[in-house]
């Protein structure tokens, strides 16, 4: 059954908005994707301001649903369905869209899907590519950083998680003490591909464990020590210690999904061998291309999809809603908004300061 889903997105500081069309024949196509960024609205601050993200989604969100609609030259009455993101994220950003979405379904008598933000980000390589269930998912991002194995729809398996911060929170916090504003991680990556990963000796955290649990805290700590002994800094000594920090992230990355890749095998000995890595930081080049070999030097290929589908977007809510639709996962108009919503509520509490869900 061909099914045409209005996306949208407003977990966090992106206004977004997608038209996306699944046919019959397993054919997908993005018909429209609209992203507007706040990142000037909320750089002078250094980090995402939720009442400023919040106030932005309201005053864009109809204009941005709009622009969808015209770049995908449909109207409301040619739509199956609308998605909204319902979770996980800054509450107020996560009202306005959900609110939004519950509105168009209701006014168009139309299905309403209930998505999880961080299953967008899991089915997104679904959505470009032919990836079969079950898959292996490294999912990086500014507020997560997980392991899990994808064995369906709504069906997840969390091998691990961060105990402490997200990678992508170490991207930002490290790249302040280095005085490069924010965002961090792209900031961190231009510099990085300048300097001296070898330098400084920064740690590789949780290299060794037999978990597949992460944690970034104490690299950036050790990279703030770094910055206190050696300052005040030139562009050398920030490009070195950028490619150290980089260099430092993508040991431990490494390691932790290399041990993730051999506990998929031993459960899933049929399964096509793929590793699927979404989220904002897969954006970063350098951390692909490492997980390219981790994964290759296991057999398994890695699927990542285009940069424009990594960071938040509204084509993988539209994408994960014709999933779930085509299963008949439809929701009513009371489902609540979620700050918190994990993938894997059922997997063991993890121990450490600041667990991520």
């Amino acid at each position: 059954m061909e099914l045409t889903l209005l996306g949208i997105e407003t977990s966090c500081d992106e206004t977004a908005a997608a038209v996306v069309r699944g046919r019959p024949d397993g054919a997908r196509e993005i018909l429209s994707n609209v992203v507007l960024s706040q990142l000037d609205d909320h750089a002078p601050y250094g980090g995402v301001v939720p009442e400023i993200a919040a106030r932005a989604h309201v005053e864009h969100l109809d204009t941005l649903i709009g622009r969808a609609l015209d770049e995908a030259k449909l109207s409301f009455a040619a739509l199956d369905g609308v998605a909204g993101t319902a979770g996980p994220g800054l509450i107020g950003g996560v009202m306005i869209g959900l609110t939004e979405a519950k509105a168009v379904a209701l006014a168009l008598g139309k299905p309403f899907l209930a998505v999880n933000h961080l299953e967008g980000h899991a089915l997104s390589a679904r959505l470009i590519e032919d990836v079969s269930f079950p898959y292996l998912l490294l999912l990086v991002s500014g507020g997560h950083c997980q392991l899990l194995s994808v064995e369906g729809v709504g069906r997840y398996r969390r091998y691990g998680t961060t105990i402490d911060d997200a990678v992508g929170e170490a991207f930002d916090k490290t790249a302040k003490l280095l005085g490069l504003g924010y965002p961090g991680g792209p900031a961190i990556e231009r510099l990085a591909a300048q300097g001296n990963a070898r330098r400084f000796v920064l740690p590789r955290p949780m290299v060794g464990r037999n978990d597949c649990h992460f944690s970034f805290s104490g690299l950036k700590t050790a990279v703030a020590r770094v910055v206190v002994a050696n300052g005040p800094l030139d562009d050398e000594l920030r490009a070195d210690i950028a490619a150290g920090f980089q260099a430092a992230v993508a040991d431990s990355l490494a390691d932790r999904v290399a041990r993730a890749l051999t506990r998929f095998r031993n459960e899933n000995p049929k399964a096509e061998p793929v590793l699927v890595v979404a989220g904002g930081v897969a954006a970063n080049k350098a951390l692909r291309a490492r997980l390219d070999t981790t994964a290759r030097a296991q057999g398994f290929r890695l699927a990542v999809p285009p940069l424009n589908l990594c960071t938040d977007n509204a084509a993988m809510i539209a994408w994960a809603g014709i999933e779930r639709l085509t299963l008949g996962l439809t929701d009513g108009l009371a489902v609540p908004p979620r700050a918190r919503w994990p993938l894997d509520p059922n997997a063991p509490p993890a121990t450490g300061a600041g667990v991520k869900a």
